[in-house]
């Protein structure tokens, strides 16, 4: 990843950016600290940066949502069982996701991990694309202002954040944890 952004400059933290919100396995925590460390030279290249890969998540966010609205569903029918959810619980899971789609898009961009799949539910769900588009711009642009911000603070040791990435792992996992039951408990006092 370090010759793709040293190489390619801002093309490949676009092309990058990119794939990673199409859910391949590109981390954001290397490309934008890297990108902050490599190609900004000051606060304005950052925010740059920034834009450009909020952009660039926008882009391959629409993909995952594309594939999401066009074979979740029939994905879900067909193999929903081994995965342990069967209708009543997609049923269950659209409403939710109809009710605090929104929510789940815009604090799911911020989270690692969750912020590479969250397009594929919002397709499934078929959540309406103006709000998709909004919630997932103004979700990304934080993550990635503060991961090139890094970057370009740290300067030669960017590096440091590959040591403690994990931690972000676990902070989402919780806050997703912590959602997922607060959720779970409101649906079950309203059944």
């Amino acid at each position: 990843m370090t010759k793709v952004v040293r190489e390619v400059s801002w093309l490949g933290v676009f092309v990058a950016m990119v794939l990673e919100s199409a859910c391949l396995p590109i981390p954001s925590e290397v490309v934008m600290p890297l990108a902050g460390f490599a190609l900004c030279n000051s606060l304005w290249d950052v925010a740059f940066a920034s834009v450009l890969a909020s952009v660039a998540n926008l882009t391959g966010s629409w993909i995952a949502y594309l594939l999401g609205a066009k074979g979740g569903r029939a994905f879900v029918k067909r193999y929903g069982r081994y995965l342990l959810i069967g209708e009543e619980e997609f049923s269950r899971a659209e409403r939710l996701f109809g009710r605090y789609g929104g929510v789940a898009v815009l604090l799911g961009r911020m989270m690692p991990a969750v912020r590479t799949f969250i397009s594929l539910p919002a397709g499934m769900f078929l959540m309406d694309p103006a709000k998709f588009t909004v919630y997932t711009l103004i979700g990304s642009i934080p993550w990635n202002f503060a991961l090139a911000y890094i970057g370009y603070v740290l300067g030669e040791n960017w590096r440091l954040i590959l040591k403690y990435a994990h931690l972000l792992d676990v902070l989402a996992l919780a806050a997703a944890l912590g959602a997922a039951v607060y959720l779970y408990s409101r649906i079950r006092r309203a059944a």
